[in-house]
């Protein structure tokens, strides 16, 4: 047998290994015959380095350095789930699901919640291509280099599968190999990793794949994007995946009922301790994949899932002081300064009282025992007060009057829980509280400028508001604290290349009160560029679908200051996007203004998808449901006879795909 055959045969034995071991649970050879024709493999590879392979498992043993993992674009939006806390959000969420698909049979697919890293992988032709971290949402790191060592990722699939697509999943670090490496840890005198979660996301931004292949990460997929993926069903896609070659968890269940559901997250309510992996929840998913895509998103969550959080871990700790924070729009929070305590695997020092409404409904004072809790096991709260713990000398909070930042006299307008500060343009934590909003990800994606970099540059006078950032020079950073000539080079560069970031993200990045990322969309659409937004009145605003009066209100406030209108000239001698660009401006009509229309069934010619952009780009409002303020229903294939029914019944007017198409020329 030739050497090159020999490497393909050790590949294929040892890729096939690995499936057993990390994937199956079934291994069939020692760890030290592995190794031997591991090492074999590696060597026979150093021999011919035209006989490279990404797939080779000898590249899960790492050895790349990755010192910039570089943002890239989502190919489909990772979504985040709605939340439910109790039995009856989801009794409430399936009644929901029923009114928007009518009287057909809904069932559902039951997950446990994994507690790790979300990840993509996109696989081209059976290998991995690519594996970004879940970031924003629309875009996040690559770290595929660190992703190949993890043996439960498969590197070339198994069996028949698409062409192309992602399958999206959890990072995790099984518990016993969490224990293993604290042991390792308490051994060579470092301090050990606090809880699993956090150890496994941050492995996957460590520069060096070498220590990535060293720590037991697994991962556990739980989802499918892509076009032409031909899978029916949640459940059939975990079956398929499995097929793959990825580690699909035996605890996922088809439901045919919401009782069914009830009695599975009762379950593993109880019996979640004895799993090998971290969870804080069971996900709930309409299992068909066509009712699914009926059921369609929200701006941040899909319709058609839900995640059940098991109840939050609770302590007990004193609370040594209460300070008050300062937001970017003046808003005061009270915070609760506590004795740390180790709560649902991290130190909790601090925990937000959030208003003084809240403060007297508890009747929490400083010296008091507390119950402490994590919403969601994420953001510490307080949630009760142990009365027979108080001390003698205790006395009721007193709220703050003034500004605890500039001493300005606070105000609590009617209707509002919250006091704030009014001094806009003169109190600190306001000022580098909008600039850090507008440097954001999300908003306009400023690299190599950060939090504490902002507050450095107001503190040495460098910037008063965000136009200032694009003043800078690298001369005048390069002095700053911890500042590099690479860094203030890269800092520089970074605010030079925002001035890229289309017109939606800059009107979301300048900070307006109640706009945030969907309504900056939604007003980037309607008005096209800035000027015409500046001019529109309230009564012009209200008139968009979905902005009321409080938006309407801030938007025309912030537009009539005239420090604003100068910031914004600012801004536009420097180059910013404050107009849509021509490509989101092309096709794009009032032909469909206010008109709500219904998509539903299989169509021909376009995608669903496709469908509802036409509509938007066309000025019209894509519905979730049939309504009396429907205008019309575009019908497709396999629609639900339902939707027919009351469609009928409302007297709103049925049209094929075709008809649609017909009415946009």
């Amino acid at each position: 047998m030739n050497e090159k055959d020999q490497i393909e045969n050790l590949r294929n034995e040892l890729q096939q290994h690995n499936h057993n071991y990390y994937v199956l649970d079934q291994p069939t050879i020692s760890d030290y015959e592995f190794d031997m024709k591991l090492k074999e493999l590696q060597t026979l590879e150093a021999k011919h380095p035209e006989l490279y392979d990404p797939t080779s498992p000898t590249l899960r043993v790492g050895g790349e350095v990755t010192k910039i993992f570089e943002t890239q674009a989502h190919d489909y939006p990772m979504y985040s789930l709605d939340n439910s806390y109790s039995k009856e959000d989801l009794i409430d969420w399936e009644k929901r699901i029923q009114r928007i698909l009518g009287d057909v049979k809904v069932e559902f697919t039951c997950e446990l919640k994994y507690d790790g890293a979300s990840i993509s992988l996109t696989y081209e032709h059976g290998k991995l291509a690519r594996a970004l971290t879940r970031g924003d949402g629309v875009q996040g790191d690559n770290v595929t280099a660190n992703v190949k060592t993890i043996k439960s990722v498969p590197l070339q699939l198994q069996g028949t599968y698409p062409d192309k697509f992602e399958i999206r999943g959890e990072i995790v670090l099984p518990f016993d190999g969490f224990e293993k490496m604290n042991a390792e840890r308490i051994e060579n005198g470092e301090d050990p990793y606090m809880n699993p979660r956090n150890t496994a996301a941050g492995s996957l931004k460590l520069q060096d794949s070498t220590l990535v292949a060293q720590r037991p990460l697994e991962c556990l997929p739980y989802g499918l994007a892509g076009a032409q993926l031909e899978i029916a069903s949640q459940f059939q896609m975990l079956e398929k995946a499995r097929e793959w070659g990825f580690k699909i968890p035996k605890w996922a269940k088809r439901c045919q009922t919401t009782d069914e559901v009830l009695q599975f997250v009762d379950y593993w309510e109880m019996h979640r301790h004895e799993l090998p992996y971290d969870t804080d929840g069971v996900v709930v998913k309409v299992n068909e994949l066509r009712q699914q895509e009926e059921l369609g998103f929200t701006a941040k969550s899909p319709r058609w899932a839900l995640a059940y959080k098991f109840k939050a871990e609770r302590v007990s700790t004193v609370l040594n002081e209460i300070t008050y924070q300062v937001g970017r729009t003046g808003a005061i929070t009270p915070v609760a300064n506590l004795e740390p305590v180790l709560l649902a695997g991290t130190i909790v020092k601090r925990a937000s009282l959030h208003n003084a409404d809240q403060i007297e409904k508890l009747d929490v004072r400083e010296g008091d025992t507390v119950s402490v809790e994590k919403g969601g096991e994420i953001i510490p709260k307080i949630i009760g007060v142990d009365l027979s713990n108080r001390p003698l000398d205790s006395s009721p909070t007193r709220y703050i009057t003034h500004c605890p930042e500039c001493h300005t006299l606070l105000v609590r307008n009617e209707g509002d829980a919250k006091h704030y500060c009014t001094n806009y343009y003169g109190c600190p934590p306001q000022i580098t509280g909008r600039i850090q909003h507008f440097i954001s990800r999300k908003a306009m994606d400023i690299e190599g400028l950060g939090s504490e970099t902002v507050e450095l540059l107001y503190k040495e006078g460098l910037i008063e508001n965000y136009a200032d950032l694009y003043e800078l020079t690298t001369e005048e950073v390069l002095p700053l604290e911890r500042m590099a000539e690479k860094s203030a080079d890269n800092l520089i560069k970074g605010i030079a290349a925002s001035v890229n970031i289309p017109f939606e993200r800059v009107l979301y990045a300048l900070g307006i009160r109640f706009v945030g990322e969907t309504v900056a969309k939604k007003l980037a659409k309607a008005y096209k560029n800035i000027d015409f937004l500046m001019a529109a009145s309230e009564e012009d605003l209200i008139a968009i679908y979905e902005i009321g009066e409080r938006i309407a209100h801030s938007v025309v406030e912030f537009f009539h200051n005239p420090v604003n209108v100068g910031i914004i000239d600012r801004l536009k001698s420097y180059g910013i996007q404050f107009s849509l660009s021509e490509a989101q401006l092309e096709n794009q009509t009032d032909k469909l203004k206010g008109q709500t229309i219904v998509v539903s069934g299989v169509f021909e010619t376009l995608s669903r998808d496709e469908l509802k952009k036409l509509i938007e780009d066309n000025g019209g409002k894509v519905g979730s449901s049939i309504s009396s303020k429907t205008n019309f229903l575009v019908a497709g294939d396999k629609m639900g006879p339902s939707k027919r029914v009351k469609a009928e019944t409302l007297g709103v007017p049925i049209i094929s795909e075709q008809d649609f198409l017909l009415r946009l020329q």
